[in-house]
């Protein structure tokens, strides 16, 4: 799975929107509090609002809000709305993927994958980002990459 530009920087913009979900904000202060350019924040929040993860409001007490609470939405939410699948494999269906011979186990591998993602970002929301408390598992698998990385692995 390849994270885009985009898709880093509406995750990190909805993560700082989660932490006031009740108070709007500036699209020039999200941009300045996570460090995203504003024209290209401009253009994914457009993204987010038509796919109704947020809402905004005009005015001097306006700007944007999360969609709906932030323990609702995941950041596979955000993926999809911005890139779409969370990882596709050469536009086929998985499950009808199959291979020959010594690489007739692949398409398993590749399903397995797909459901390792889907755990992960199905399963930590906006409001774990904004009080930085992920699920125990997922803290776990990141400590467990964290340990290979320092034994070279």
């Amino acid at each position: 799975m390849r994270i885009s530009a985009r898709t880093d920087y509406a995750i990190r913009a909805m993560a700082e929107l989660a932490r006031t979900p009740e108070a709007p904000q500036k699209a020039e202060q999200l941009s300045a509090s996570q460090d995203i350019p504003l024209r290209f924040l401009l253009s994914i929040l457009r993204e987010l609002r038509q796919h109704r993860l947020v809402q905004s409001s005009r005015g001097p007490e306006g700007g944007y809000r999360l969609g709906r609470p932030p323990e609702e939405i995941s950041i596979a939410d955000v993926i999809r709305a911005i890139d779409g699948s969370l990882a596709s494999f050469r536009d086929l269906r998985l499950s009808d993927l199959s291979y020959p011979g010594a690489a007739a186990a692949l398409p398993d591998v590749w399903r397995a994958v797909r459901v390792s993602l889907r755990q992960v970002l199905e399963r930590v929301t906006l409001a774990d980002m904004a009080i930085g408390e992920l699920p125990p598992s997922v803290q776990a698998q990141a400590q467990e990459y964290l340990d290979d990385a320092r034994h070279g692995s």
